[in-house]
């Protein structure tokens, strides 16, 4: 079986610029051969919240920022009504390449999730990111990031809106999961709820930076 790991590609003693350029180049696991480009974390090394989504979508896989599609524009009305200065949040995934399939007969390219190995070959980059900025917070947006951080059995519907320690510990960063602004996205007549309730988390966040 070939081995799913990013370890190689990231430099030591890297800044956040130098990872970013690195990782353009990552041949850790198959899902680099379709993406359009690899899509790395957006944000000053300074913030002092990380926001981790699951892996880029369509609109960020051809721009190559993260969270710039409508999902984007969920997060960033829901960080304002949480009043989190944007400067102090940096906004990544933890896959850094879009994975999807495409209809037979179709052409608009659908999300798949990435499966385990997929994404704890590219916790490495995760990883130097966290270490880099060495948050306060780290905010897990949906349950493929919740389990990136906090390991495969963690749930985010018993768990979410509380700032937890994860184990192994985060260089003294703590951890709170909630939904992805996608599933605002799709919960039809229950968006309003859903997105109240995404914001009420955020602000548990935003009184911990207070």
């Amino acid at each position: 079986m070939t081995a799913y790991d990013a370890g190689p590609y990231v430099p030591d003693g890297a800044d956040v610029s130098a990872l970013r350029e690195a990782a353009a180049g990552c041949r850790g696991c198959p899902l680099y051969a379709d993406a359009t480009q690899t899509v790395f974390g957006r944000g000053e090394a300074s913030a002092r919240a990380v926001l981790v989504g699951e892996q880029p979508g369509d609109q960020e896989d051809r721009q190559g920022e993260p969270f710039v599609g409508p999902a984007g524009k969920v997060l960033t009305r829901a960080l304002d009504d949480a009043g989190i200065d944007p400067d102090d949040v940096y906004v990544t995934n933890a896959v850094k390449h879009f994975k999807f399939t495409v209809p037979e007969r179709g052409k608009r390219r659908i999300h798949q999730q990435p499966s385990l190995r997929e994404v704890s070959a590219c916790r490495p980059w995760l990883t130097a990111e966290l270490e880099l900025i060495a948050p306060q917070v780290v905010v897990a947006l949906g349950a493929t990031a919740a389990k990136a951080l906090m390991g495969p059995d963690f749930r985010v519907t018993r768990q979410r809106g509380k700032l937890l320690t994860p184990d192994p510990p985060l260089d003294g960063a703590q951890v709170l999961a909630t939904v992805h602004p996608s599933a605002v996205l799709r919960a039809g007549e229950g968006r309003e709820a859903m997105y109240e309730s995404l914001v009420t988390d955020l602000r548990v966040v935003a009184e911990q930076l207070s």
